[in-house]
């Protein structure tokens, strides 16, 4: 699964809790998939979640 990341490696590479990654999750600000009782968040999924969040328009 190389190109999933776990709520916890997202929270690690952002400095916030799980806890967050989970609100974003639920918000559906972030799109994840479920397998069991673990989401996982693709790497496309992270790219556009950062575009969204970006503060200078991509050219």
């Amino acid at each position: 699964m190389e190109n999933f990341y776990s709520c916890e490696q997202i929270a690690e590479r952002y400095g916030v809790h799980v806890v967050t990654v989970w609100r974003w999750i639920r918000k559906a600000e972030l799109p994840a998939i479920k397998i069991g009782r673990q989401y996982f968040i693709t790497h496309e999924a992270l790219a556009e979640f950062e575009r969204k969040r970006c503060t200078v328009p991509a050219n």
